[in-house]
């Protein structure tokens, strides 16, 4: 079975960002960009599956510009076996990010695809559900647990009241969530051998989806500093504070 593994080059998650003095976005000049986190933990998995011998072929695939490459080499040297890029300096938004996997898919032919839930710099989590829905296939969010059993997978997912789980006809969409594993270092003859791995560059022609924005940013701004805590001596003043406040 081929897995597909999609990763997002984002700003490191150790670095602070700084907002452009005009307030148009997120300053990413001389700054430390990565492989989103929860897009590691995707490969990881993959990577998994496929020691346990239920996976023959992991194909990672990044929509970015050129410098993504770096982020497809770093999923190379953790353990894929091969690459595409499909080259774009737009900020690509999710529904077309979903459209250009689909046509991944329908190039590749996977039995799964695994990526995780969210990026970190733009926090959406669409990308997954709007690629199953594109597909038709079946989806399973925020995994903590994967398990390929036959020509199905269980995943046992995180929600609000504790832990659910589902089980997937392949193909199938799975995203990740943070407890799902802990990422490998990639060992420096892995590096090595990640720059002789094959890795395709395609444009989002290639594959004739229209990529243009349907959303405009307004103004981007740092969230307001939080106000000094008070001690309160006794209840009947937190109670009294609180009502001030229009909080109760």
């Amino acid at each position: 079975m081929k897995i597909l593994v999609p990763v997002k080059r984002v700003i490191d998650y150790n670095v602070k960002p700084r907002i452009k003095s005009d307030g148009s976005g997120v300053d990413l000049a001389n700054v430390k960009m990565s492989m989103n986190p929860f897009d590691e933990i995707a490969v990881e998995e993959a990577i998994r599956l496929k020691e346990a011998g239920t996976a023959e072929e992991i194909v990672a695939v990044s929509i970015g510009p050129a410098k993504a490459q770096e982020t497809l080499r770093t999923a190379l040297a953790m353990g894929a076996d091969r690459a595409i890029l499909i080259e774009s300096d737009e900020d690509v938004e999710p529904l077309a990010v979903a459209k250009l996997l689909k046509a991944v898919v329908e190039e590749e032919g996977p039995g799964l695809v695994i990526l995780g839930k969210q990026a970190i710099d733009d926090d959406s989590n669409q990308t997954g559900q709007m690629l199953a829905a594109l597909l038709g296939w079946g989806q399973g969010t925020f995994a903590n647990t994967v398990k390929l059993e036959g020509d199905s997978v269980e995943v046992k997912r995180e929600i609000d009241g504790g832990l659910q789980t589902v089980k997937l006809g392949l193909p199938a969409i799975v995203t990740t969530d943070l407890r799902l594993n802990e990422p490998r270092y990639a060992s420096l003859p892995n590096i090595m051998k990640a720059k002789s791995k094959p890795l395709d560059t395609k444009s989002p022609g290639d594959y004739g989806v229209d990529i243009a924005s349907r959303l405009t940013t307004t103004n981007v701004a740092e969230p307001p500093k939080r106000e000094a805590g008070e001690i309160v001596p006794d209840v009947d003043t937190l109670v009294a504070k609180l009502k001030d406040m229009g909080v109760a």
